[in-house]
């Protein structure tokens, strides 16, 4: 067995991370990061999270119940901020040559906050948890390859139904935090964890509070004595809450106005280009959008460089409805770039056998900032080419609970994911708990199992082209733009020299990462 910490398959650089501030330094004054130091109480205000949230690891789905899931639990693997893969709860770990048997060591000294000691035993509790044919858990597809799962000592040993070379990559997902196990599952009703934070208090919807874990088993993260997470989801009250000094940090900036914010000498504003990506979600088992020629002439009647313009103000990227940036390894840069044509939304209505479509799309801001004028524009573009587009506001608490995946067509954002399996797994396999677009491709599903096993790097670069062209021109997920993480804060916070782009603010791990300067 090969240790695939120190093979090839480290992949530094796959996830090429940007940096890069946008309209104020990140550097202190005197051009040098001053070294991290404890202490002080940090006010967080995030534009997620939602009254029907819960602790249930299986059911996070937005930035809030992200950041608790990094602060207060540990994972088997983390996505470091170059995009490469380091060990968490994880020491170790090794592949079989054909990577179907993957060993991963334990690391020993690790206690839950309630002082119970981590154990081999709780790792796979944790993952069983998210198995099984009853599971509803979002993290189903990614654990479904799991043939069986045993214990060798110190050392857990997942036996896969087939080669996955980006596994040890799949364990950094933010559902598959690890619980203490109780009664033949986890407990995770308690918030008991082993992160570097410890649960406080909840109140979902309106903040949480959690305390630095004095027990941790790393000495070089969290830098915070206590943190307040605040769920403002009301772009206006998240903005003034920053400017006013009423909180540190604050994601999700209105585009519109970080020219101005980034005025105020006492603010910092960062943008991070990633695997971020705005979309329109088409039920596919719902008429007409079970018709491809119907999706497709909705994919062609919407003016992509119109919303990067005027919805992400520039920071962001046109996208060719696939949820892989070009930033990523297997990337098609050949495919061809969809643009607006209303005469080619025409022609594959006309292909449908209609003339004239009428359609609703269900928006708020808490799919993303500007979604309902994201919307709008969508619209207006679409009267060109004879699309009666409607646009229904709908209210920001329950959007995800209550509208995402509920009604045939929404505006949704994805953080991405670190691969491609991984990304096409959670949202695009059939049946997949979160394939919005409740898709279905034969081909699809079978190059997805082909890709993944696949260990030559030219086959299995050709095996994700041809996803991408099937994704692009069959798929139900219109993807019109990549957009940058831009997040903002006070000039009291220090933060690396880089930042993850997995997730928002830093790969969602600010918590354990930043400090007070």
């Amino acid at each position: 067995m090969s240790n695939l910490i120190t093979s090839g398959l480290n992949r530094r650089g796959f996830l090429k991370t940007s940096a890069a501030t946008a309209l104020a330094a990140t550097l202190p004054m005197g051009g040098a990061f001053a070294a991290p130091k404890r202490g002080g109480h940090l006010r967080v205000g995030k534009g997620h999270g939602q009254t029907t949230d819960t602790l249930n690891p299986g059911t996070w789905e937005n930035g809030f119940t992200i950041s608790i899931a990094y602060a207060v639990h540990g994972h088997l693997t983390e996505v470091a901020p170059d995009g490469s893969l380091v060990p968490e709860l994880a020491e170790s770990w090794e592949a079989s040559p054909d990577a179907k048997t993957w060993r991963f060591k334990i690391r020993s000294g690790v206690s839950f906050h309630s002082g119970k000691p981590l154990t081999p035993e709780d790792v796979v509790a944790s993952i069983n948890f998210h198995r099984g044919a009853d599971s509803t858990s979002a993290a189903g597809p990614l654990v479904s390859p799991i043939q069986d799962i045993t214990i060798e000592g110190d050392t857990v040993v997942f036996e896969l139904e087939g080669g996955n070379a980006d596994f040890p990559f799949a364990l950094t997902d933010y559902h598959l935090s690890i619980h203490p196990a109780k009664d033949g599952s986890i407990d995770w009703q308690s918030g008991d964890g082993c992160g570097s934070y410890m649960l406080k208090s909840v109140n979902f919807g309106v903040s949480v509070v959690m305390e630095r874990n004095p027990n941790h088993w790393r000495d070089d993260v969290a830098w915070f004595d206590t943190i307040e997470m605040l769920a403002l989801v009301d772009q206006n009250a998240r903005t003034t809450a920053l400017i006013s000094g009423d909180v540190d940090i604050i994601d999700k900036l209105d585009l519109k106005t970080v020219g101005m914010m980034a005025r105020n000498p006492k603010i910092k504003i960062n943008s991070v280009a990633g695997t971020q990506h705005f979309t329109f979600a088409m039920s596919s088992n719902k008429a007409p959008f079970d018709d491809n020629n119907v999706r497709q002439a909705l994919k062609y009647a919407v003016n992509r460089e119109e919303l990067v313009e005027k919805i992400l103000f520039g920071y962001g990227s046109v996208g060719n409805d696939v949820p892989i940036g070009p930033n990523q390894q297997y990337y098609d840069s050949e495919l061809a770039q969809k643009t607006y044509d209303p005469d080619k939304a025409k022609w594959y209505m006309k292909e449908a056998g209609i003339d004239k479509l009428e359609v609703s799309l269900s928006a708020s801001d808490a799919a993303f900032s500007g979604a309902v004028d994201a919307a709008t524009l969508f619209q207006n573009s679409a009267k060109g080419a004879g699309i009666d587009l409607k646009v229904v506001r709908e209210p920001n608490d329950g959007y995800w609970s209550d509208v995402w995946m509920k009604k045939p067509f929404t505006a949704v954002y994805w953080g991405g994911r670190p691969t491609q399996d991984q990304m096409y797994s959670t949202a695009f396999k059939c049946g997949a708990e979160w394939n919005d677009g409740f898709w279905c491709n034969e081909r699809f599903d079978e190059l997805l199992v082909s890709a993944r096993a696949e260990l030559d790097q030219d086959k299995r670069t050709a095996l994700y082209h041809e996803m991408q062209d099937i994704v692009s021109n069959q798929g139900s997920i219109i993807i019109p733009m990549f957009a940058n993480f831009v997040f903002a804060t006070t000039d009291k916070i220090g933060t690396p020299e880089n930042f993850a782009s997995n997730w928002d603010l830093d790969g969602e791990r600010w918590a354990e990462r930043w400090w007070f300067a």
